[in-house]
């Protein structure tokens, strides 16, 4: 494919489903990203959210390895203020020894929770601040040259576990500059600062012994069915439930009906909530290609990593399956001129 796809698989627990099937659930999807051309996928570290079930994320990632062939898999991302970079060095280690040349190490800053949940992990509000010399030690334990005299993350395996910036700000653009190292932003739920901080992150990026030129990652949402109003359905129906949860975090017991989240949607707390999705590719196959062709041109992206975000199971596989159909189709057709 001209530009890389990968999937951001957001582990979601639909209402009515457990955590088991979650895992079901993210297997299945894996297997159609790797039968579909995808690079990699990729798993998000949240807690304390009843409705995303990739909280232990490296758990996660080897189970679906295991049940996978080919396809790269990895964090997207860790959030590295929670954990000491000992553990999560120890644990990629694992990872890639048993699974190699196919982990990936997305690594974010944010608490991935809220404040309770914060203080729950044994994380204060100042973990943050030494978060670029967190990705240093890591780093140093990944590849051997650990910068903790006596101190080696054991197993560290034989290959590279590429490390990657994420982020939603211009901070992680400048570090992941500063640190030679890929970047991917978050920009299918905040997309404000996106144009500025890969401009940022290109104008400063200094080559490292794992990257020569800046690359280019940005997320985006993708509902893709045979039927447009098949996919603007899904799309209408998975918004209805992401401002449920949303609403339902400071009123758990309180059940609303499909007419009061669109009354919502409607609000201008409501309207704030779905500019966070503003960038959302929904249609044919035909239609979220040349959607995700203009974005990835519009940001010379280098990989778009979708989050294929219908609420069932078999509409998210067959997301995922006509979006790599259609974009490899695309990518054979012959030039015109």
């Amino acid at each position: 494919m001209s530009t890389a796809l990968s999937l951001l698989d957001l582990a979601q627990i639909a209402p009515g489903q457990s955590a088991r099937d979650s895992f079901d659930n993210s297997v299945a999807l894996a297997r159609a990203a790797e039968r579909s051309g995808y690079q990699r996928v990729w798993y998000a570290e949240h807690h304390n959210m009843a409705s995303i079930a990739s909280s232990a994320t490296s758990v996660l990632i080897g189970h679906v390895a295991a049940h996978t062939d080919t396809i790269r898999l990895g964090s997207g991302g860790i959030m590295l203020p929670n954990h000491s970079p000992l553990v999560i060095a120890e644990q990629f280690g694992t990872l890639e020894t048993l699974f190699p040349g196919r982990i990936d190490l997305g690594l974010g800053r944010a608490p991935g929770s809220d404040q309770k949940t914060m203080l729950a992990l044994r994380r204060n509000a100042s973990s943050a601040d030494s978060f670029p010399q967190d990705v240093l030690e890591l780093q140093g334990y990944l590849s051997g040259h650990s910068r903790i005299s006596g101190v080696q993350a054991v197993p560290r395996a034989e290959g590279i576990v590429p490390l990657y910036i994420l982020g939603s700000s211009l901070f992680g653009a400048q570090l992941a500059a500063q640190l030679g190292l890929p970047y991917a932003f978050a920009s299918h739920f905040a997309p404000d600062a996106l144009h500025q901080a890969v401009a940022v992150y290109r104008d400063t990026f200094r080559p490292s012994e794992q990257l020569a030129e800046p690359y280019v990652m940005a997320a985006l949402n993708v509902f893709a069915a045979e039927d447009r109003a098949d996919a603007l359905e899904q799309k209408k129906i998975a918004w209805r439930n992401r401002a449920r949860m949303f609403i339902k975090r400071g009123a758990a017991d309180v059940d609303y009906s499909d007419a009061e989240i669109d009354a919502f949607l409607g609000s201008p707390n409501g309207r704030q909530l779905a500019s966070m999705t503003q960038y959302t590719a929904a249609g044919t196959p035909a239609e979220v290609v040349a959607y995700l062709d203009d974005f990835a041109a519009d940001l010379a992206a280098d990989e778009l990593i979708l989050a294929h975000s219908a609420l069932q199971i078999d509409d998210r596989v067959r997301s995922v399956e006509l979006t790599g159909a259609a974009m490899a189709a695309a990518d054979r057709e012959p030039a015109v001129g």
